[in-house]
């Protein structure tokens, strides 16, 4: 357990948090959260605040895990397996609490999720046969919209909803074309490795 792999696992500690933070009944149970009011018009549950602050120190140590293991050659199989959990735990499970919230339009969410399974079978194909699947650009750039856009969605896209600027929806809908294309991408460039019979 390196220091990348533990990085990793907090990042899954964060991600759970965040998930029981955002499900939890505290109307149910008689527990009234403060409201934060913005401009008298924007109505904001602190809920969202802290798993907006927790997603971000989650996204964080997505990028240190992987830039450590990288430039300190600690990369294990192990760790790249863990890493890819750790991922879909957090940004998936936060998608669809935020769909079912009515913050997130369901395409978005249906279409980021289709295209995360059909990626991940081809890096699995690729796998059993000893080939790497490597990231391409537009994976990187939906991976950036995405990550960005579901924290301005947390945070009530502010302070860009003071002037109505749409910009968690917006980049949250170029996530999801891009989740196209790169889908696409990654098919087209591992099409002969997908249905090689060897």
């Amino acid at each position: 357990m390196n220091l990348p792999n533990k990085l990793t696992m907090v990042r899954i500690g964060f991600a759970f948090v965040i998930i029981a933070l955002l499900l939890f009944p505290f109307d149910a149970m008689g527990i009234t959260l403060p409201k934060l009011f913005v401009n008298e018009t924007i109505v904001i549950d602190i809920k969202y605040i802290i798993s907006g602050v927790l997603f971000v120190l989650a996204s964080l140590t997505d990028f240190l895990d992987g830039y450590i293991a990288r430039k300190y050659h600690l990369v294990t199989d192990f760790g790249k397996m863990i890493d890819a959990i750790a991922d879909k735990i957090l940004v998936n499970s936060v998608l669809i609490i935020l769909c079912a919230s009515g913050f997130i339009h369901p395409i978005i969410t249906v279409v980021i999720i289709v295209r995360d399974s059909i990626v991940n079978a081809i890096k699995m194909v690729a796998g059993n046969k000893g080939k790497t699947v490597a990231a391409i650009k537009s994976g990187k750039w939906k991976t950036a919209c995405l990550m960005v856009g579901i924290t301005l969605t947390l945070f009530y896209n502010l302070p860009f909803e003071i002037w109505n600027y749409k910009v968690s929806d917006f980049l949250l809908i170029v996530a999801a074309v891009l989740s196209v294309i790169s889908g696409v991408q990654y098919y087209v460039l591992n099409r002969d490795l997908i249905f090689d019979k060897k």
